[in-house]
């Protein structure tokens, strides 16, 4: 790596299965929040791809090990794809999230795939992946993991709030880092929208036809989670067994189902936000229209949203930030964000 100069691929798959996030960026040393995205894309998983993830879940261990292996070299043709078609030259290393399988820290168990070593032998790179074990092995939760690049890249906020398959948040108070999850988002709403055989509901549309459920909307806003102390953060096994069977039985009208959903999420933010303060939002629910409206309504701010770019992908930008912290034997885990005994450098470096 040329002093100052630092050239990171990063890699990102979110539980909302949009698809795999590739950035190319230019960090310098000197000034971390000179950084520049140079290339980006998302890869659109095939229908195959989509449900082997989706079912991952239910597989044992056997078959859980081949699908590591499987998705990590799956990952290193895309990578070398992305590589190609943008004629890149110089890359220190990648940097991949993987993808999360099983989330349980409070059991000790978290499981991102996407085997290391396999991405490594396929690119001819270093590669730097499982950015959580660490962390849960030290009594955390393994997640958020990006408020660390909300804290060193973008400081001028006062709220970094993502959307993804889960909304998470990231604010700096007495002299600390805080971040936690705060509910499910797309992972419900697109869950939901699919009955209907659309992907997504664009721009809100259908929930904004539908209707509140009261008593859906209540028992929701009721749930145990919400009451928890930061820091906390979320699976899909927790969807699948809290949100989901209350959902289905109190409400089976999808566009209702939507709208109440909406007002969920918009009451669990606006909740969380102090009014009239600099919001980064970011993540794919922030093109949904009606859900940013609410949540306006609730959090009483104005949210304002950077370029496209960086709402696509400042995820898989920050996980090539915490592999080059990595690399480097710098504190890429916060213990005031995931609550993990110390703060400390995580991740395992694969070399080819």
């Amino acid at each position: 790596m040329v002093k100052n100069n630092i050239f990171a691929i990063g890699v990102m798959s979110g539980t909302s299965l949009d698809g795999i996030d590739l950035v190319y960026v230019h960090f310098n040393e000197d000034k971390y929040a000179d950084f520049k995205i140079i290339h980006a894309e998302t890869i659109a998983y095939s229908k195959e791809w989509k449900q082997l993830l989706q079912n991952a879940i239910f597989s044992d261990e056997t078959e859980l090990q081949k699908l590591d292996r499987t998705y990590g070299k799956y990952l290193g043709n895309i990578i070398n794809h992305f590589i190609s078609n943008y004629k890149i030259l110089k890359v220190d290393f990648i940097a991949s999230h993987g993808h999360t399988i099983l989330h349980q820290p409070e059991k000790g168990i978290t499981l991102q795939i996407g085997a290391g070593n396999e991405i490594a032998k396929i690119t001819k790179q270093k590669v730097v992946c499982d950015f959580r074990t660490q962390d849960v092995k030290l009594g955390g939760q393994g997640a958020p993991l990006v408020p660390i690049g909300d804290e060193l890249l973008f400081s001028e906020y006062d709220f970094c709030l993502n959307l993804g398959g889960f909304s998470n948040i990231s604010y700096h108070t007495e002299g600390v880092r805080i971040a936690f999850d705060i509910c499910p988002v797309n992972i419900v709403l697109n869950f939901y929208v699919q009955k209907l055989n659309l992907e997504f509901d664009a721009s809100g549309k259908i929930a904004s036809e539908g209707k509140i459920n009261t008593a859906l909307l209540e028992t929701l806003n009721l749930v145990a989670f919400y009451q928890k102390v930061p820091p906390k953060s979320l699976g899909l096994e927790w969807v699948q067994k809290e949100i989901f069977p209350l959902i289905d039985r109190l409400e089976t009208d999808i566009p209702s189902i939507l709208r109440t959903f909406v007002e969920h999420i918009a009451m669990q933010i606006g909740g969380v936000i102090y009014k009239n303060n600099a919001v980064l939002s970011t993540g794919g629910g922030v093109f949904n229209t009606f859900l940013m409206n609410r949540i306006e309504y609730h959090a009483k701010n104005s949210m304002k949203l950077p370029t496209q770019e960086l709402i696509d992908f400042k995820e898989a930008l920050v996980f090539a930030f915490l592999g080059y912290l990595k690399i480097k034997h710098q504190v890429n885990c916060l213990k005031s964000v995931t609550g993990a005994r110390k703060n400390h450098s995580s991740g395992v470096i694969f070399y080819p």
